[in-house]
């Protein structure tokens, strides 16, 4: 689904987010448009993209991981909260997995909630993480209720003003940036929903357990 302008800034006016209404459309992607995925090899994962990565644990680690999310997926909220603590605290903290979040925004909001996430933290990956963090924690306020409201709220708290809010969701080049790592993500990697991650470049859709990850991951540690 590829949304029309005049589309767009309807559903802007009626979610709220009014605030960014003059930008352009950000390519969304529905499962129907895409052929199953074929698997990718980790060069391809790796390879540079449009924003740079925020990403924890060491660079040299053994296993990487990437994981594409919408800051609107119920699923993603899920995974963040039930089971990536624990690949953090067994594998990220300890130096084995370096892990990647990018972003792959399904509605006008997620790419907000994303916009968001990136102004407040800037170059600072851990950060980043914790606003994320916030976002997956606070997804009904801000999604099902007055959106800009909350998003406003979550960045006064993170030390944004007013103003800074405003300009951020109004940043047409970052939300440009979104939607060109997005569209390398599924015209190269085939991501088509999400959580999508990917394990030393193997795919895995859907909100996996932590088992169903220490399966994949402690292999590759031994390997």
């Amino acid at each position: 689904m590829i949304i029309t302008r005049r589309a767009f800034t309807t559903m802007l006016s009626l979610t709220g987010l009014a605030a960014v209404t003059g930008l352009s459309p950000l390519r969304f992607i529905s499962e129907a448009m895409i052929p199953e995925a074929m698997a990718q090899s980790a060069a391809d994962v790796a390879k540079p993209v449009s924003l740079p990565d925020m990403a924890l644990g060491p660079k040299d680690a053994a296993v990487t991981i990437t994981e594409y999310a919408s800051m609107t997926c119920p699923h993603c909220a899920a995974f963040n909260e039930q089971v990536f603590p624990k690949i953090k605290s067994e594998y990220i903290d300890t130096g084995k997995v370096r892990y990647i979040f990018r972003e792959f925004p399904l509605d006008i909001k997620a790419a907000a909630g994303s916009m968001l996430s990136r102004c407040i933290a800037k170059d600072d990956a851990p950060k980043y993480f914790a606003v994320t963090d916030m976002l997956f924690r606070q997804q009904n306020d801000w999604v099902l209720k007055n959106t800009t409201e909350t998003l406003t709220r979550i960045g006064k708290q993170a030390g944004l003003t007013q103003q800074q809010v405003e300009a951020c969701l109004k940043d047409q080049a970052l939300l440009d940036k979104i939607a060109a790592d997005q569209k390398y993500a599924s015209d190269v990697l085939k991501v088509d929903s999400t959580p999508t991650f990917f394990i030393n470049g193997e795919k895995i859709k859907g909100e996996a357990s932590f088992d169903e990850f220490a399966k994949k991951i402690n292999p590759l540690l031994k390997s």
